[in-house]
Order: structure tokens, then sequence, then C-alpha cells
């Protein structure tokens, strides 16, 4: 009997650690909590990787797993995230961590040595919280509920253009602005955006920078630019205060709060702008009404 449990006590031994040096699939694992939710810190993780040099994305299953190939010197890792929700402010965000070159030898090593792989892993996981951190400080998203996108007659130009990208586009517009008064078209209230198209798993959009005016029989031909009455449409509202290049961060706010709350809704937003960036301030001021349209 006794010789029957030591046998099924030596091979029980012998699958965990052909589990753990063969089919593991990482080689070392990182866990930290944030302020931010899934969708945000997974936008906020993009734009970290982004500033790193030879990074790039693997592959993305969804906002909360996705995965980068990071080169360090000579050596290539992959870094498998996956984000989960804690509660309405707080997620916890797993980093999977292997070399891929010398997987093997970090698994027999990481358990009996400060290894350089297992350094490098936490000095730059390290970073990454830290960077997260500071991200969580520089905006704040209120979500107002139900609200009506009211109705305008505008001028607006169309772009295309990465998440990231947005608020760069948007200066581009800016010119125009100052071209319609200097035509004589009296402007009727700030700037927005209204989103065409989003497309969530490729982080990109086309959407139409647009400027409220007072409609007349002689508007301006301009080349580029149109004009369009804007239909007044009940829709999710939140308000955003931080820099403008990061307001998409209300986006996931409001698709997270139509989920908890069972409220369809079209993944169209609007932005209205309530400051000049150009005037500069304290960017936790500036201010945004966002919008997500409900579902008819």
């Amino acid at each position: 009997m006794k010789r029957k449990l030591l046998t099924g006590l030596v091979l029980l031994i012998a699958v965990a650690i052909g589990w753990y040096l063969f089919l593991k699939p990482n080689d070392y694992q990182v866990t930290f909590k944030t302020k931010l939710i899934p969708a945000v810190a997974n936008q906020s993780i993009k734009l970290w990787a982004d500033a790193l040099n030879n990074c790039s994305l693997e592959n993305q299953t969804d906002l909360q797993n996705f995965s980068h190939r990071i080169v360090f010197g000579d050596s290539t890792y992959i870094y498998a995230w996956n984000i989960t929700r804690i509660n309405d402010s707080t997620s916890q965000v797993k980093a999977l961590i292997t070399d891929v070159n010398n997987s093997l030898a970090n698994k027999i090593a990481v358990p009996f040595s400060d290894t350089d792989f297992e350094k490098r892993s936490k000095k730059t996981m390290r970073n990454l919280r830290d960077v997260l951190k500071e991200h969580s400080e520089q905006f704040k998203v209120t979500v107002i509920g139900k609200e009506t996108i009211p109705e305008t007659y505008c001028a607006y130009v169309t772009y295309e253009s990465s998440q990231k990208q947005k608020a760069f586009k948007m200066m581009q517009g800016y010119p125009f602005m100052n071209m319609l008064q200097k035509l004589g078209v009296e402007l009727n209230g700030p700037p927005f955006i209204e989103v065409q198209s989003w497309n969530i798993q490729k982080d990109s959009l086309a959407f139409n920078f647009c400027y409220p005016i007072i409609n007349n029989d002689s508007l301006p031909e301009v080349k580029g630019l149109r004009f369009k009455k804007i239909q007044k449409q009940q829709a999710l509202k939140a308000i955003y205060n931080g820099n403008y290049i990061t307001s998409d961060r209300a986006w996931y706010a409001l698709k997270s709060y139509a989920k908890t709350n069972d409220i369809a809704i079209e993944n169209k937003p609007f932005e209205f702008f309530l400051n000049n960036p150009n005037m500069g301030g304290d960017e936790l001021k500036w201010e945004a009404h966002i919008y997500m349209p409900l579902k008819n």
C-alpha cells in the first residue's frame, strides 16, 4: 500500500514538473491593481507600449485579453495581458511573460535564483504600474445618465484616424473655423465631433469634426467643408475632464454603464468641447460633454 502511494506521489510530481517545464504557457507572472476600468487599462497599456522601442501588438482577442512582443537587446519577450474588472473603478492587470528563446532555461532558473529575466520583468511592470497610476490621475469621467444630444446646424470636415490620433486630426480642422468667421459665417456654440464608425478591435475611427453655425441662404463654398443638420436624439451622457487626447476614456465608461444597466447604445459617440486647448491651463479643468446615442 505504501509502495503504491509512493509510486503515485512520484508520478504526480513528475506530471507537475513536466507541465511546468513543457506545457505551462508562460515563464513568469506579475499581477497588480489599477484604478482604471478594463477597456481604459487596455488603451493605456497600448499607449505605454507605443513609447517602447521594438514593441508591437502581437494579438488581441478582446479588450481584456491581448499581447505584445517586446525586444530587449537580444531577447524577445511576449507579454500576454489579462485584465479583469474588480469594481466600477478598479481592475486587475495580469501579465504572463515569456522569453521566446530561453523559456525552458528561465522556468528552471526562476524558482531557485533571481535571474536577469525576472529582474527585467519586475522592473518593466513597476514602470507600467506607475504609468497607469499617473494616467488615472490625469482625467475624470462623471456619468450623468440619459439626456438629449442637442439639435444644431453645422459645418464639418471628415477624418479617419486611430483613436490616439483623433485630437491631432481635430487640430487640422481648426483653421476652417477661422475661415468661416472671415467669410462672415456666424458660429453658434463649441466645436464637436460626430463619430461615424468606431472599430473597437482596431482602435480606428471615421468622424466628422463639426462647427455649429447659424444656417443661412448664402453659406460659402469651401473645398473639404460640408454642411448639415444634427438631429436631436436620446443618448447616455458623461462629463469628461482632462486632455482631449484621451477623451475616449469617457466612451468606455459609458459603454460600461450601458452594459451594467442593460441599455442598448450605438457605438457612435459625440464629443462637445467646451474649452480651447490652445489656451492652455489646468487640463483637469478642461471639460467635454460626451454622448453615446441610444439604439432606437
